[in-house]
């Protein structure tokens, strides 16, 4: 097992579970207690978990969000296919407001050498894209939307990121929810981040919403926007034809990679 899949294995685990021990781990990956305590210490500094004397405890509360550091190792293998399906939705020489989250960093790689003007709501993404930019050659130009800096997310949040994405129009808006069903629609854990989301697909004229099949039905408690706000669904979920034909009748297009 290679150290990105021990990691991504550990996050797993500690999704389901409070508390691992480092010989579980060992067992459980195949590796020594050496590498996993190594794996732990990484891991740590990254946010997923805390160390604790013979093992470590899970940072996420029950029903609450994981933190990024955790996200990041969950599902990234699809994050990247949603990313490129976004990617190939995009035409060069628009201009693109990105939203926060892990899947949004994923999308803004795939547009790091594309002629686009693109407003990122993370400075993640910001850092992706400015260090991914050529010397010359193709690449984005950048829009920072301003506004309070929330750590951990490092995403942009408050009145004046609101009012500073109000103030532009753009062609595409790239929103990534928390949590999406039929009934409700796109969901938000946090307030604030679901302000800014609204502010982000009300000022576009196009929608597109890329969510992991994990997200569908999930819970949240912050209601961004309707369905009918949005124009494509980027996923890797496999809809019945029930669900296909509501999604439909919200003239929502499903894009399955």
């Amino acid at each position: 097992m290679s150290t990105e899949e021990r990691h991504r294995r550990i996050g797993d685990l500690l999704r389901h579970r409070e508390h691992v021990t480092v010989d579980e781990l060992a067992t459980e990956c195949g590796a020594s207690g050496a590498t996993i305590r190594r794996d732990l210490d990484v891991l740590e500094l990254h946010g997923v978990l805390r160390r604790v004397h013979g093992g470590a405890r899970s940072l996420v509360l029950r029903g609450g969000n994981p933190e990024y550091g955790q996200r990041e190792l969950e599902d990234h293998t699809v994050k990247v296919r949603i990313a490129t399906g976004v990617a190939a939705l995009l035409e060069d020489r628009g201009h693109v407001w990105l939203d926060s989250g892990t899947t949004a960093t994923e999308v803004a790689r795939q547009l790091r050498h594309r002629e686009l003007t693109l407003m990122p709501m993370s400075l993640r993404a910001v850092n992706v894209l400015a260090e991914g930019c050529p010397a010359a050659g193709r690449r984005p130009e950048l829009l920072l939307p301003g506004g309070s800096l929330i750590a951990g997310e490092q995403s942009f949040r408050g009145p004046m990121t609101e009012s500073n994405i109000r103030s532009l129009r753009f062609d595409t808006a790239v929103v990534t929810p928390c949590a999406l069903n039929l009934r409700d629609g796109l969901l938000a854990h946090d307030l604030d981040d679901a302000a800014v989301k609204r502010a982000g697909l009300e000022s576009a004229g196009r929608v597109i919403v890329a969510c992991s099949g994990s997200k569908w039905n999930a819970s949240a408690v912050a209601l961004v926007a309707s369905l009918d706000a949005v124009d494509v669904l980027v996923t890797d979920r496999h809809f019945s034809p029930e669900e296909l034909a509501q999604l439909a009748q919200h003239s929502v297009e499903a894009v399955i990679v």
